[in-house]
């Protein structure tokens, strides 16, 4: 399948009597289209000026996205089966890094050693996954490199202890081990080790390198990419961390073997979510085929991790620090991060969560009279086919849900931002500028009183 997205121009016109071009990408409105010839359109409400993404030419600022906008895939994807890692690259100028996906690459000792800089690491991982992983990672870190020391921590398994607490853990092994600033941390897990670890590296010594090993489909498609690192207060989910990017992430789809049911799915939530915010044809291809991914074909998977970090990696390079696009990203979350806040860390998935908030999401954006009735129908069937919520806990009240949602991190000056879908499939907005009473409607429709 051919690139088309060798080289991308964001072009930006700013707001009359803007400072700066940044003022752009703090829209009251942020719409995100895909329209047919390709390009990504972003534009403010109101006559703020718009930002296109468009292939070649010179503009104003240029990005290069190696994320490409492939058409996709028919019933089969043959590289799925090939040795050679498919790579899609997080471009960030000089912070740019490589995500490498396919079966056995931790049989490939040289993906994650070229990584490494200096000659100790501390691999990150927790008592589910070690017993089937660490030894295969520390191999792959030593093997033929004898120069390399591998030190490691185990911290329990769950939401719920993506906490100081846990992180504390692994400043004790690394401040024990006397790693120094040339040392590098190794996230192995699922999304709670990533984000973790990550937000660790980012702060031991002020911050070192780490590389990403995802292990489960929600942290490969989604959580791994994009430097986003951090841990939960009681208050509120991944409410303290930094952006943070690894050196590489390795995705490794033979590690999808040991995952349950119940994981997998979970993970889906994030692979749909692309599809509505951005890409239809991507949502049209799961239609078809979400029976495969349920029952882990290795093409469709392979293909649905590679599509998926496709669409993040270019968000991420236009927005790395979610000014405005990247918060699209977000379809369902807050009223999910509610969910898992609310019902306590763990005892729903983080998938489960957001695919009931997707459904609320998608419910209000059909109040507001913003899209057609039959995107809130196939939403809610792709969703069950998938085996996820599309209530959320019956317990849960709208005061609850509104005093969580106080303190999302895309609340602004006390206003709460919402990501809607609004117009055909695969279109988006991120505003404040909705109908107060549609977001009642729907939590009274989906809680109790």
């Amino acid at each position: 399948m051919a690139s088309t997205a060798n080289a991308f121009r964001l072009s930006v016109s700013p707001k009359p009597g803007a400072s700066s071009p940044d003022a752009f990408l703090r829209p009251e409105t942020l719409s995100f289209r895909s329209p047919a010839g390709g390009a990504r359109l972003l534009r403010r409400s109101g006559g703020g000026g718009a930002c296109s993404v468009s292939a070649g030419g010179a503009g104003a600022a240029r990005f290069r996205v190696r994320a490409s906008a492939t058409p996709v895939m028919d019933k089969s994807a043959s590289e799925a089966g090939s040795k050679a890692p498919t790579i899609v690259e997080v471009d960030l100028g000089s912070r740019s890094y490589p995500i490498y996906i396919g079966s056995g690459l931790l049989d490939r000792p040289e993906l994650l050693q070229r990584h490494v800089h200096g000659k100790r690491v501390l691999v990150v991982t927790n008592d589910t996954v070690a017993p089937i992983y660490l030894d295969k990672v520390v191999d792959a870190l030593t093997k033929g490199n004898p120069n390399v020391s591998v030190d490691h921590v185990i911290l329990p398994d769950g939401e719920k202890y993506k906490d100081m607490d846990t992180m504390m853990k692994v400043f004790d092994k690394a401040i024990e081990s006397r790693l120094d600033r040339r040392c590098t941390f190794v996230a192995l897990g699922g999304g709670v080790i990533g984000d973790l670890c990550g937000y660790a590296a980012a702060s031991f010594l002020r911050g070192v390198n780490f590389i990403q090993i995802p292990t489960t489909v929600m942290s490969q498609v989604d959580s791994s990419v994009g430097g986003k690192t951090g841990i939960n207060h009681r208050l509120g989910k991944n409410l303290i961390g930094a952006f943070y990017q690894p050196q590489c992430v390795l995705i490794d789809t033979d590690t999808l073997n040991t995952l349950p049911d119940r994981e997998l799915a979970s993970g889906l939530a994030e692979v749909i979510k692309y599809g509505l915010i951005r890409d239809a044809e991507f949502f049209e291809w799961q239609e078809k085929n979400m029976h495969a991914l349920m029952a882990r074909d290795p093409s469709a998977l392979a293909y649905a991790i590679k599509r998926s970090c496709e669409n993040k990696a270019e968000v991420v390079s236009l927005d790395e620090k979610e000014s405005g696009l990247r918060a699209t990203l977000n379809l369902g979350h807050t009223f999910g991060h509610a969910i898992e806040t609310s019902f306590g860390y763990g005892q729903w998935l983080h998938g489960e969560a957001v695919a009931a908030g997707i459904v609320m999401a998608v419910d209000m954006s059909y109040r507001l009279g913003w899209i057609d009735e039959s995107i809130v129908t196939r939403v809610d069937k792709i969703l069950k086919q998938a085996k996820l919520p599309t209530l959320p806990p019956e317990t849960l009240t709208v005061e609850k849900f509104k005093s969580v949602m106080a303190v999302d991190k895309k609340v602004a000056d006390g206003l709460l931002r919402l990501i809607l879908l609004k117009g055909p499939l695969g279109n988006c907005v991120f505003t404040g500028d909705y109908d107060r009473n549609a977001l009642d409607e729907t939590l009274r429709a989906f809680c109790k009183s």
